[in-house]
């Protein structure tokens, strides 16, 4: 759904900037869905929440918004393809060419 950047000389002068930010989301994230499921006091006004909730689980495996190249490399690939096809860049260019990596951000 979004996609944050960030500057390749902020990036080179402030390494641990990335990996902050990816741990800042994936906590909000995890905070976000926890408030989702709270069922003692809804975060939304949908009477249904709790069986979408669990359908959208059943339907993801557990994760509407995954993070990470992998999870999402179909998606990025036909971004790539897309944007050469449109001509707004030269040539296609590996995934992995576009994201920094965050090493072990999650603590796994």
């Amino acid at each position: 759904m979004h996609l944050i950047a960030m500057r390749r000389d902020l990036y080179e002068r402030h390494r641990w900037v990335a990996t902050s930010l990816f741990k800042a989301f994936v906590q909000a994230k995890a905070r976000a869905l926890a408030r989702l499921r709270y069922a003692g006091s809804l975060a939304v006004m949908l009477p249904w929440l709790q069986s979408e909730l669990e359908e959208i689980d059943a339907i993801f495996g557990g994760d509407a918004w995954p993070y990470g190249i992998e999870h999402n490399r179909p998606t990025l690939q036909a971004l790539v393809d897309y944007m050469v096809e449109q001509r707004f860049i030269a040539r296609a260019m590996p995934i992995e060419d576009l994201f920094v990596p965050i090493p072990d951000a999650l603590g796994t």
